[in-house]
């Protein structure tokens, strides 16, 4: 019998990346959209996929996608790049600013992807921890401008905490920095300052954006970038070919004619989450940090693994980041029916 084949040094020590769904009647642990997707989209969608040459490879170029784009945003054409999903995205920039011998300098606590895309390409990680409010500092600026990592994250709004760092912070970030800053604004359609507009005078500042959040479609994976000509130049070299589908392609493009219709309904998550953070601001013992994205992240009185269990009881699931945030939960803005139930739920597992 021939030995079996060995993986790369260290693969097998390190476990899969896994978010695991569990059935529950209210389910606010993903920060998906509760919303349904615009009235009309999915018959639009379906008219198009009718008409799709499935049996020719997808455009390379994604033309179509990417015109929509820049007509949504007002960025230049040869300054977007879409992929699968925002994470497809975070890996390309890596490979392409990234990899062996090269850093990458993370302020925890933040999105658990970046340190693991990181790994996945090879890059070091920097890393220096905030504190409540979890806001750049002078000095932390000051330890990039020493440390001169050759990539710089900045999820802002902030997943797990929900904090929105100022553009002029991330602009001096920008100036102080000869590496490539990748701004993750995954949710800055619930608020916050974009950084978009530093891109022609920072051309190290890439944005990186998702459809699944403020889209309602994360079941379709698309993600993209919003940089300089020669960031996507560089994302050309390293992606596969024809790696967006033809299929992804047109769902973004159809998403795109009803985005007015989507930001609409912003509002309605917006609502409840300043409804959730106003509710348990009102409970003895626990602690909120304000959020700009569409969750809250609290720290529970009492023990947050019992009180996640507890909620799980009554059929509403939430996630616990406490090994990222200490005794910290986090819970996804839904619907104003999922908030009551969440609210009443809590109330019932902190009075008990």
């Amino acid at each position: 019998m021939t030995r079996a084949a060995a993986p790369r040094p260290g693969l097998r020590e390190v476990g899969p990346y896994d978010s695991p769904q569990i059935d529950a009647a209210v389910r606010l642990n993903a920060n998906e959209c509760p919303l349904p997707l615009p009235e009309g989209f999915s018959a639009e969608l379906a008219e198009a996929i009718r008409e799709l040459p499935l049996h020719r490879y997808p455009d390379g170029r994604q033309r179509a996608l990417r015109e929509a784009l820049s007509a949504r945003t007002g960025h230049r054409f040869d300054g977007i790049w879409p992929a699968n999903g925002s994470n497809e995205v975070l890996t390309q920039l890596l490979q392409a600013y990234g990899g062996t011998g090269r850093r990458a300098a993370l302020f925890e606590p933040t999105y658990l992807l970046h340190r693991r895309l990181a790994w996945l390409t090879g890059t070091d990680v920097l890393e220096r921890r905030l504190e409540a409010p979890f806001l750049l500092t002078d000095a932390d600026l000051a330890w990039v401008q020493g440390e001169r990592p050759d990539v710089v994250f900045v999820c802002s709004p902030n997943n797990p905490t929900g904090t929105a760092q100022r553009r002029d912070t991330i602009a001096d970030l920008a100036a102080r920095s000869e590496g490539l800053v990748i701004v993750d604004e995954a949710y800055i359609d619930f608020g916050g300052e974009s950084a978009l507009p530093l891109v022609p005078d920072h051309p190290n500042v890439a944005i990186v954006r998702t459809f699944s959040k403020s889209f309602a479609l994360a079941g379709a994976r698309i993600g993209y970038v919003l940089a300089s000509p020669d960031v996507i130049g560089d994302l050309e070299r390293v992606r596969l070919p024809y790696h967006l589908s033809t299929l992804t392609q047109a769902a973004g493009v159809v998403a795109l004619r009803h985005a007015d219709e989507a930001a609409g309904a912003l509002a309605a998550i917006r609502t409840e989450r300043d409804r959730i953070a106003r509710e348990l601001s009102g409970v003895e013992g626990l602690t909120v940090h304000p959020s700009a994205a569409n969750f809250v992240l609290f720290e529970p009185p009492g023990e947050a693994g019992e009180v996640w269990r507890r909620l799980l009881d009554r059929g509403v699931l939430i996630r616990d980041l406490s090994a990222v945030v200490p005794n910290a939960l986090r819970v996804t803005a839904g619907t104003t029916h999922e908030v009551d139930v969440f609210l009443k739920a809590l109330e019932e597992v902190l009075g008990g």
